[in-house]
This record gives C-alpha cells, sequence and structure tokens, in this order.
C-alpha cells in the first residue's frame, strides 16, 4: 500500500472513531427526570448582563416560528428578552408591564402575535411579537361580578383556533372569561367556591387538542390540580397532583408540562421542580423532583429531590424536545436550560 493510501486510509478509521465516540458519549453533568424524559442542565443558557439587559422575575417564555425564544419579565427596563436556542440575545423590548405575568403565542394564519397579562396594570394586552400594541382588555366591569378594577388581577391567556380568546384571573376572583377575536366578552365561568367546578388561583389556562376535540386545562394551584372543561365551561375531569403547586399547562405534541412552584407539604419557597404528564395524563418525569409513585392508580405525593431550582415559574418546550425554565423571586437569575438526553 502507497504511503499516500495508508494515511488517507487512516484518516478515515480515525474519524469514524471519533464519530461513534461522540454518538456514543455521556451526557455531561448530572441527568434530572425519569423514564424517557430525562435531561441535563446549563444555568448560563440565557444569562446576560444584568446592567444591560435585566429581569426582575422571569414569569413565562414561548417559542415562535423561526425558532426563537421569547421571555417575559416584569423589569420594565425590557419586559420582553428574545433569545436564539444557543442563549443569544436577538433583541429586547418593552417598557410598560411592570406587572407582566402571562406571555401566550397567537397564531393568526402566517401572523403570530402575543397576550400579555398584566397582574399591576389589572389588563390584557394583545401584541405583535416586536411590542406594538394591538388591544387592550380592561376589567369586565359588564359581569357585574367586579366592583373596581384591582379585582381583576389576570394571570393567563390561551387562544383558540378562531381567534377565541379565554383570559384566566388566578390573582382575582378566579374565573375563566371566554371573549371572541374582536375583544367582545362573551361568557365566564369557575370563580371562587367549594364545588369542583370552583377554582382558587386559577394561574393558568391552555387549549388541550390530544384527544382530537379541544378542551380547556384550567390551573387550580390550591388544590393542586388541573381542571378539564369543555369549551363551554363544565368540568369534565379533574387531574390530581398531590404534592405539585403547579403553574401553567404547556402541552407539546402528547406531553403536558409544568413548573411545580412548590411543594406545599414543604410549606415553603425553593421546593419546585418540573413535572411532565403523558397522553394519558399520566406523570411519567419530576426534573428535580421525585420518582412518580403511582398506587393502584392513584398518584402518590410528590415533592422536590434536588435542589436545582428555586421557584420555577413556567416551562417553554422548544421544536428539539429541549426545556427551558423561568423562575420567580430566585436572585433575578436568567432561564435555565434543559436539554433531553
Amino acid at each position: 500500500m502507497k504511503r499516500k493510501e495508508f494515511i488517507k486510509n487512516t484518516a478515515m478509521v480515525s474519524t469514524s472513531f471519533f464519530i461513534m465516540k461522540d454518538l456514543f458519549a455521556k451526557p455531561k453533568g448530572p441527568i434530572f427526570g425519569h423514564h424517557n424524559m430525562r435531561y441535563t442542565m446549563d444555568t448560563k443558557w440565557g444569562q446576560l448582563n444584568p446592567l444591560k439587559n435585566p429581569v426582575n422575575d422571569c414569569h413565562e417564555m414561548v417559542q415562535d416560528k423561526k425558532g426563537r425564544i421569547l421571555l417575559l419579565t416584569n423589569e420594565t427596563k425590557n419586559n420582553v428578552l428574545i433569545y436564539n436556542k444557543s442563549g443569544k440575545l436577538i433583541n429586547s423590548w418593552g417598557h410598560e408591564f411592570p406587572g407582566g405575568h402571562g406571555l401566550t403565542l397567537a397564531n393568526e394564519g402566517n401572523q403570530e402575535s402575543l397576550f400579555i397579562t398584566d397582574t399591576d396594570r389589572h389588563q390584557v394586552f394583545k401584541t405583535t411579537l416586536d411590542g406594538k400594541i394591538l388591544m387592550t382588555i380592561d376589567c369586565p366591569m359588564e359581569t357585574g361580578l367586579y366592583h373596581k378594577k384591582e379585582e381583576f388581577v389576570p394571570t393567563e391567556v390561551a387562544v383558540a383556533d378562531n381567534g377565541d380568546f379565554y383570559i384566566a384571573d388566578g390573582y382575582g376572583l378566579q374565573y375563566v372569561l371566554h371573549y371572541n377575536a374582536s375583544g367582545k366578552l362573551l361568557d365566564y365561568f369557575g370563580g371562587k367556591g367549594s364545588e369542583m367546578k370552583h377554582l382558587d388561583n386559577a394561574h393558568g389556562v391552555t387549549i388541550d387538542k390530544r384527544g382530537g376535540k379541544p378542551t380547556l386545562l384550567v390551573t387550580d394551584r390550591t388544590r393542586n390540580c388541573f381542571k378539564r372543561f369543555d369549551m363551554a365551561g363544565n368540568l369534565m375531569e379533574v387531574i390530581a397532583l398531590p404534592g405539585a403547586c403547579v403553574c401553567r399547562p404547556v402541552i407539546k405534541n402528547d406531553y403536558l408540562y409544568a413548573a411545580v412552584l412548590r411543594s406545599p407539604d414543604l410549606n415553603k419557597d425553593g421546593s419546585g421542580f418540573v413535572t411532565i404528564l403523558d397522553k394519558d395524563n399520566k406523570v411519567i418525569s419530576n426534573i428535580g423532583g421525585t420518582a412518580p409513585l403511582y398506587t393502584n392508580g392513584v398518584l402518590q405525593p410528590m415533592s422536590q429531590a434536588a435542589q436545582i431550582l428555586l421557584n420555577p415559574h413556567d416551562v417553554c418546550i422548544d421544536d428539539d424536545e429541549n426545556l427551558y425554565v423561568a423562575q420567580w423571586a430566585s436572585g433575578k437569575v436568567y432561564p435555565y436550560k434543559f436539554t433531553r438526553v
């Protein structure tokens, strides 16, 4: 064999070796989660210069059609930070949302828009992706339920395919309010009370189409559960999540994800984790939490197992099924990324 051919063949073998080695390489760092939903953690992913792009509470995150990750914070120097998936800042905007809390992406044909809830201003805003306000929803005094605007403290919005949207008044009177695409109030349900149909800390709302027919999933955080309603507001199901004060439900493909702000049994901040449910709404993985255990079909209380998250408030799932976690009252940390393994 000629020397040149020998070197070429040796190089090919070496390259193949390193490719195979890379494919079978073990993930760097600890792995969190259970079953087939396990992740490595990167706490530096979204870190920026706090003097230039500060955050206060990192409340919620979404991914747009361009693959960008949008973060909402209640820091009015830059309410919305826009990252690429590598954690590089692309853009920022927003100075008018001191209570920026809920961030929902709406698809309208080829256009996308955002719904932002502001718990300080007691309003909901529809905006373009670059911050132009398109619609403002004020306290729905016409219902007769509210006597002053301060009673309306909206925390989340869910948007239907026809443009109708549902506002969860999660820090207010606990109603879910149904509006048409133009912003006209159509109906409402929930509210405080002791019956199962009532809500207490209705922190999040989303539309669930995994079963084919759309339904509404609403957080009942005080009762540690999600409640499923039909689109007219009739209670259909309670998804019990003992030990988990869940934030908003987030659906990606067949899975339901939620940040767990804290474990109620521990009765303290800093005891949260992220929970993942399958298409049958059974918990299959807890990131930073105890392994899910069912006894005779009943989920046993869950709690934090690893102190990797302080007060997780939301989880965003990108198109590669990696997770981004925003945290509340966490020392003004930027979002963490969890890469699926």
